[in-house]
């Protein structure tokens, strides 16, 4: 989740258009009016991770009923089956996967345990992200910068790259929502590591998603990190696959905390996103954005979404936060299903805004 603040006078903002070239797409040409991939998070291997960086993993759900949780590969089927979604964003913390070993290997149980909702996502067909839900810290320490090394990080990253690099539709997802870091210049350099690393351990063609600062804001990317990740490359100098990550959250403060919705953010974030994208012939992926079950959420994320949908050409598409292991009685952003027999019934604003509509289907 988003938890910066920006002031109330910006969504106002309006963003100017500027004629651009059509692009060549990640996976296939794209028209506007088509989102390549939609669909949600699949939460709980994230939970007890802090925005420092400091993950308790005693309180780590796995969506997984054959781990006593939820049933998050049952949300994902009917996702991809019933409302047309073809990617799932996966949260996880790093120190799940190495059990708390900075450095160290993949720990054999709990990756394995994070393998079953992996394969369970493949399984429907879908793009599954593994999202590395760290703040860009381990334990109150920025990477790179006075915490882990980027070598450490590095080796995370190798051990995924080298167990996922035969699967196509594993996107890799660096690093979630990086905020105040103190060097820019130094997490690019962290980032372009990982993206060496990941292409080096056989993971030649799968999309890397690019964080950058400021929580990955969409209405920051372009005149904050977004010039300096221009310059992050595959070893083979491309910049092929490699797509820009962003958040967008639609409260008063666009921090994702509050369940009703005051903006739809195109004037001052998405329009001059798209704008700087096509300028440089780029894209975006929103990996986070969503609201609450309300009328103003449905109001204003329909519109957003449907910005993507004219967008198509820069905005990959989105995964809305957060199905999987929250309670949909008391998470006020829940997108979590419901069973009810054998049969699935979506929240209110997935249903409204979420789903694929048959006229933007592909």
């Amino acid at each position: 989740m988003l938890f910066f603040s920006i002031s109330v006078s910006l969504l106002a903002a309006a963003g100017s258009v500027v004629a651009a070239p059509t692009l060549h797409h990640h996976a296939r040409d794209r028209e506007n009016g088509t989102l390549l991939l939609i669909g949600v998070n699949i939460a709980g291997f994230d939970f007890g991770c802090s925005i420092h960086g400091s993950c308790h993993l005693s309180q780590v759900t796995p969506p997984l009923t054959s781990l006593g949780g939820v049933d998050g590969v049952g949300q994902m089927r009917h996702f991809a089956k019933d409302d047309g979604m073809d990617i799932f964003r996966l949260p996880v913390g790093w120190q799940y996967l190495v059990n708390k070993k900075l450095g160290g290997d993949l720990d054999a149980e709990n990756a394995g345990n994070y393998d079953q909702l992996v394969q369970a996502c493949l399984a429907t067909g879908s793009h599954c992200v593994i999202d590395i839900h760290n703040y860009a810290r381990w334990n109150g320490k920025i990477i790179g910068q006075g915490g882990p090394s980027n070598a450490q990080f590095v080796s995370l990253w190798t051990q995924l790259a080298e167990k996922y690099a035969g699967t196509d539709k594993v996107i890799f997802g660096v690093m979630n929502e990086p905020h105040d870091v103190p060097n820019i210049d130094k997490w690019v350099e962290t980032v372009q590591a990982v993206v060496t690393a990941i292409r080096k351990a056989g993971a030649k063609t799968q999309m890397i998603l690019l964080p950058g600062d400021d929580w990955t804001s969409a209405e920051a990317m372009a005149r904050g990190s977004g010039p300096l990740l221009l310059e992050v490359k595959n070893p083979d100098g491309s910049t092929d696959g490699l797509v820009f990550d962003v958040h967008m959250y639609l409260d008063s403060d666009l921090s994702g905390t509050h369940p009703d919705c005051v903006t739809d953010n195109i004037d001052f974030a998405f329009q001059p996103l798209a704008t700087w994208l096509r300028s440089h012939k780029r894209q975006a992926l929103t990996s986070e954005t969503g609201g609450g079950n309300t009328s103003s959420c449905e109001k204003y994320l329909c519109r957003q979404i449907q910005f993507f949908h004219e967008n198509a050409d820069v905005f990959l598409g989105y995964t809305g936060w957060s199905a999987g292991a929250f309670n949909p009685e008391t998470y006020h952003l829940s997108e979590v299903p419901t069973k009810k027999g054998n049969k699935w019934e979506d929240t209110a604003l997935v249903k409204a805004c979420l789903v694929r509509k048959p006229s933007t289907s592909g």
